[in-house]
């Protein structure tokens, strides 16, 4: 099985002259998912030399046109081909009732030349489509989103090795494995209880030995929360709401927001942002993820990494057999 504790990208930590005060280490994601793109590579090599002409396959389908959508399924697509998947793009009209996107996915688990199926979400329908029944269906062993409730509560239950997890959360733990920092023993703070986010970030934390608290919008007293975190990971989805003063001196920090802020030195009149204060909390951490170019690049990285895995799975099953 793919082995991705990868040995560290960091630099060393570097200091203002004449401050005991710590500026932090960049983490990566562009270089973290380059690293990990070119090991699924040689993973998949591997595969079709041993399975001649056996390929990992990967479907993304996607119920009407939105743009957004479309932009992301590209980058997938452009992903899997560096990396040697298959990859499919389904894309079914606006009209698609559920029923129809139903049998798609039912007829896409049958299919055994598959190994990774993932709903482009959000679906674009002008029907009334129930999103939690569309990702269920998905079967457990294709959903390299890890969406389904099934491998939700693998991985709540601590079966990190019978389940597919979340691709952002999968993508933190590696951008904190490239520090050299031990997650075990460690005091870690979640802001944000997403299903997508912050609830599969608190298992992976948790199941790899961290004492982790979660925090959201009722929690009190969120600076003292924060302050107490060696390793703090914030999905809120609000601009810059984590101060850099709140945080612990030395701490790694991986920052999951994406947020547009007005800003008119830019063409666009905006820039993108993270849930932290970046340039704050960039004086006080001893690592910390940029955004852009921190987590997202990993989610990618990560979808591909499930699907490679999955495709491993699916060729020790059937030795098995």
């Amino acid at each position: 099985m793919l082995s991705l504790a990868a040995p560290s990208l960091r630099l060393g930590v570097s200091s203002c002259h004449g401050s005991t005060r710590s500026i932090a280490t960049v983490i990566s994601g562009i270089k973290t998912s380059k690293l990990v793109r070119e090991r699924l590579k040689v993973e998949v090599e591997k595969m079709r030399s041993q399975f001649p002409g056996f390929r990992p396959g990967l479907v993304v389908l996607q119920v009407g046109d939105r743009d957004d959508s479309n932009l992301y399924i590209s980058t997938k697509l452009k992903a899997a081909a560096e990396i040697g998947i298959e990859a499919k793009h389904v894309r079914l009209p606006n009209t698609t009732t559920e029923d129809e996107v139903l049998q798609s996915i039912m007829s896409i688990n049958q299919d055994v030349s598959v190994h990774g199926l993932i709903v482009q979400l959000p679906l674009d329908s002008v029907n009334s489509i129930n999103t939690e029944l569309i990702t269920n269906t998905v079967s457990p062993e294709k959903d390299v989103d890890g969406l389904s409730c099934i491998n939700a509560g693998r991985l709540s239950r601590g079966e990190l090795n019978n389940c597919f997890i979340p691709c952002t959360p999968n993508g933190c733990m590696e951008l904190i494995a490239q520090t050299g920092v031990s997650v075990a023993g460690k005091n870690a703070v979640v802001i944000g209880r997403s299903k997508i986010v912050g609830a599969p970030m608190h298992d992976l934390l948790l199941w790899n030995h961290a004492t982790v608290t979660t925090c959201h919008s009722k929690t009190a007293d969120l600076p003292e929360q924060v302050g107490r975190a060696e390793i703090l990971v914030v999905g809120a989805g609000r601009a810059e709401m984590v101060r850099g003063e709140w945080v612990k001196e030395g701490a790694v920090v991986i920052d999951c927001g994406i947020n547009h802020v007005p800003d008119e030195t830019k063409a666009s009149g905006k820039r993108v942002v993270g849930d932290v204060h970046y340039a704050s909390a960039y004086q006080r951490a001893g690592f910390i993820t940029p955004v852009p170019g921190g987590v997202g690049p990993m989610t990618v990285a990560m979808l591909m990494k499930n699907t490679v895995q999955s495709a491993q799975r699916f060729l020790l099953k059937n030795q098995r057999r």
